[in-house]
């Protein structure tokens, strides 16, 4: 490495990411460094393509090196990503899946499915590889929410195809059960079926995979929680106290489950509903406020007509609301995965 390039890496070695606190360089963050003309040229690898912080690192990387290194007087970044695997995968499951978020809530009615839904595709939309599975086994939302109504899965090798719609790989009964009669399934049931989405369909590599759960603390999150190792879950709750209650015993059951709650998002916020019961309960609970999509007639019909909000109308309230909280449901996943011991280093990720 050339002298100045040494100089170069040693002033980027004080530009520290701020969710894990430790410099990019350490982090084996900087790529590809080379310097023409008096321009820094580097590539930045982030923990996720829906990183919030890309104009932080600019500016900060831009301080550290413009009028600090002689001879340097511009900064060009290319900007790519590596999404953190979770170790435990390796021998529980055979899927090249780098992180699993349960999103639950403790009743029904807030919007968890359409949040899951926005969720998914904004990820995919920042460039994300991304799955998603209704694992409301008996009520099936996600075909209309999605727009892929009464589509059906192809086999191959004994493998399901999941369907796919705005970048986001979908799995549900609903593709696989007739819509006008119900499903009745036991306990054991349900567990087999939510094992089934996983070993069962062929997701191909995955950086995310987002499960809609059912309300309540019953069968379903528990068989995926005992099943597979998640990354963590997010509860979605409204503004008001009964949902509130109803999400703080969804976040409890989380806890006795050791599967760690990576935030809370307040779904519905405004005047009818009111605002801030989300935030307070985040405070209660000591994790961290993901944000608050505000009530809009016109989420609701993007979910009626299978047209998520994110994709169909990104510059609004909602839109931008939704694009943020998935910026903050993947900050929070890297540093979940980062931050423990149990996951492969980002500089050894393959």
């Amino acid at each position: 490495m050339s002298q100045i390039n040494e100089q170069v890496m040693a002033a980027l070695s004080t530009v520290i990411e701020p969710e894990l606190h430790r410099d990019i360089v350490s982090l084996n963050m900087v790529r590809d460094l080379s310097v023409e003309d008096g321009t820094a040229k580097f590539t930045l690898m982030l923990t996720t393509p829906a990183c919030p912080l890309k104009d932080v690192f600019q500016s900060s990387c831009e301080a550290a090196l413009v009028g600090k290194v002689p001879g340097i007087n511009a900064v060009a970044i290319k900007w790519d990503s590596q999404v953190p695997t979770d170790k435990r995968m390796f021998g529980r499951l055979d899927v090249p899946i780098r992180s699993i978020v349960a999103i639950a809530s403790g009743k029904g009615g807030v919007g968890k499915s359409t949040v899951s839904t926005n969720l998914a595709v904004a990820l995919a939309e920042a460039g994300a590889r991304v799955g998603l599975i209704d694992a409301d086994i008996l009520n099936p939302n996600l075909p209309m929410m999605t727009g892929l109504g009464y589509g059906r899965p192809r086999v191959v090798e004994n493998k399901m195809i999941p369907i796919e719609a705005y970048g986001v790989k979908v799995m549900s009964t609903g593709f696989l059960s007739d819509p006008s009669k119900p499903l009745i399934l036991r306990g054991p049931m349900l567990h087999s079926a939510i094992r089934q989405f996983f070993v069962d369909v062929d997701w191909g590599e995955l950086d995310y995979m987002v499960v809609d759960l059912p309300p309540g603390t019953g069968d379903a999150p528990l068989s995926l929680a005992q099943s597979f190792p998640l990354t963590g879950a997010v509860i979605v709750t409204q503004p008001q106290d009964v949902a509130v209650s109803d999400a703080l015993r969804s976040a409890a059951m989380f806890d006795t489950l050791n599967v760690p709650v990576l935030g809370i998002i307040e779904n519905m916020s405004g005047d009818f509903f009111g605002e801030g019961g989300g935030e307070t309960l985040a405070e209660q609970l000591k994790v961290p406020f993901l944000g608050r999509v505000p009530l809009d007639a016109e989420v609701r019909k993007g979910g009626d007509y299978g047209r998520p909000i994110v994709a169909f109308q990104p510059e609004g309230a909602a839109g931008q609301a939704f694009l943020s909280v998935a910026q903050q449901v993947a900050a929070r996943v890297s540093v979940a995965l980062l931050q423990t011991a149990d996951v492969i280093p980002l500089n050894v990720i393959g």
